[in-house]
C-alpha cells in the first residue's frame, strides 16, 4: 500500500512539467527513508537533469540505503544528460521501485539491468497503467515514430460547428475556450486545414498566463495560405505548411522568405497525411492538437492517425442542412468501420459537456 502512495506522489509531481519535456517523457522521482519522503524531483525540460538526479541532489548523503520510487525506468545511456542508473548506484540507493519500463526499444530493460547487477533490489509495475497514461505521448512517438494526435471539436448539441451562413464564434462557452488554450499549452504543435485559415485567420496562440505557443501546422495542398495571414506575419510561433509538389513555386519562395517551413508531402493534389506525420515526428514533434474543420478531421480519422478526441458540446441546437459538422468528407459507409472511442470521460466545462476518449484504431 505504501508503495502505491509514494508512486502516486511521483506521478503527481511528474505532471508538473506537462507540455515542457518534449521529446523526453514526463518523469517523477521520490526518495523514501524510514517510511518518510526525504526528497522529490521531476524532469522539467529536455536537456536539464532528469527526475532521479534532481531527487538525489536534494537528498544528498541521506540517499544512502533509501528507496527510490520513479515513474519510468532510469535511463542507461548518454543522451543530453548522463545515465541516471549509474548515478543511482553511486548514491547507494538500496531499492528502486519503477512504475514502467522504458518503452524505447533501444534501451528498454538496460537501466534495470544496471541496477540489479549492482545488487540493488528492483520492483517494476507499481501503478503502471497510470504511468502509461501519463506518458501516452512519449510512448506513441518513441515506439511508432509518429506524433500523438489529439482531435478537438467544439460543436452544438446537434453536431454543428457553424451556422449555415458560416458563423462559428462562439458556439461553446468562455470556460471551454480557456480549456482549449490549456490543451494547446501542453502540445508541441497545433494543426488546422487551409479552410480554417481562410475562414477565420486564426493566430493559434496560447492565451493563458505562462502558456507556450505551439508550432503551427497548416495543411494546404494548393498553397492558398495568404502571405499576410496571422500565422505568417505575427511572429508568435514557428509555422509549418504541408503542401504538395503541385504548389506554385513563387508562393513557396514567398512563404519561405517569410520564415515559413514548407514540407512537401506527396505528388498528388492532396497532402499525404501519413508522410506528413513521419516528417513531423522526425523533427521531434511528439504531440499535435488538431483544431481543423470537418474535412481535415475526417481525413485524419480515415487514415487512423488520431489517438484521442476532445469533443466540447454546447447546449445549443443550430440546425441547417448546409451547416458544417465536425466530421465531413465522405464519411464511413459501413457502421462497422465507424470510429469508436474507449476510456471515455465526461465533465462539465461551464455549461458545456466535454467528452474525451482514446480512439480504437484497430478497425
Amino acid at each position: 500500500m505504501n508503495d502505491e502512495i509514494y508512486m502516486n506522489e511521483a506521478l503527481k509531481i511528474a505532471a508538473n512539467a506537462r507540455g515542457r519535456t518534449s521529446p523526453n517523457p514526463l518523469v517523477g522521482a521520490v526518495i523514501v527513508k524510514n517510511n518518510r519522503i526525504i526528497a522529490e524531483g521531476w524532469h522539467r525540460q529536455a536537456g536539464t537533469p532528469h527526475a532521479e538526479i534532481n531527487a538525489l541532489n536534494m537528498a544528498g548523503d541521506l540517499a544512502k540505503d533509501s528507496t527510490l520510487y520513479v515513474t519510468l525506468e532510469p535511463c542507461s545511456h548518454f543522451g543530453r544528460t548522463p545515465p541516471c542508473a549509474n548515478a543511482i548506484v553511486n548514491a547507494g540507493i538500496k531499492k528502486v521501485v519503477i512504475a514502467m519500463t522504458d518503452p524505447n526499444p533501444k534501451v528498454a530493460g538496460r537501466g534495470i539491468e544496471i541496477l540489479k547487477n549492482a545488487g540493488i533490489e528492483v520492483e517494476v509495475g507499481i501503478l503502471e497503467d497510470q504511468a502509461r497514461r501519463l506518458n501516452e505521448v512519449f510512448i506513441k512517438w518513441i515506439t511508432t515514430q509518429k506524433p500523438f494526435v489529439t482531435l478537438k471539436t467544439a460543436m452544438s448539441l446537434d453536431g454543428k460547428i457553424a451556422t449555415a451562413t458560416g458563423q462559428s464564434q462562439w458556439i461553446t462557452s468562455e470556460e471551454s475556450r480557456r480549456k482549449v488554450h490549456e490543451l494547446r499549452d501542453i502540445n508541441d504543435a497545433i494543426m488546422i486545414g487551409i479552410g480554417t485559415v481562410l475562414a477565420d485567420n486564426p493566430s493559434l496562440t496560447t492565451r493563458i498566463d505562462g502558456g507556450k505557443n505551439p508550432i503551427r501546422i497548416i495543411v494546404d495542398s494548393q498553397l492558398r495560405t495568404p502571405i499576410n495571414a496571422n500565422v505568417i506575419v505575427d511572429g508568435q510561433a514557428k509555422t509549418i505548411i504541408a503542401t504538395t509538389k503541385n504548389a506554385p513555386i513563387n508562393k513557396v519562395d514567398a512563404l519561405k522568405k517569410s520564415g515559413v517551413e514548407i514540407i512537401f508531402c506527396g505528388d498528388d493534389r492532396r497532402v499525404d497525411l501519413n508522410i506528413l506525420m513521419n516528417e513531423l515526428a522526425s523533427r521531434e514533434i511528439t504531440s499535435i492538437f488538431v483544431e481543423g474543420g470537418g474535412t481535415l478531421n475526417f481525413s485524419l480519422l480515415e487514415n487512423h492517425l488520431v489517438d484521442k478526441v476532445f469533443a466540447f458540446i454546447a447546449p445549443k441546437i443550430i440546425g441547417g442542412r448546409e451547416a458544417l459538422t465536425s466530421v465531413e468528407g465522405d464519411g464511413f459507409s459501413d457502421l462497422n468501420k465507424a470510429i469508436n472511442l474507449k476510456n471515455i470521460t465526461t465533465e462539465m466545462i461551464g455549461e458545456d459537456i466535454l467528452i474525451s476518449g482514446i480512439v480504437c484504431n484497430d478497425n
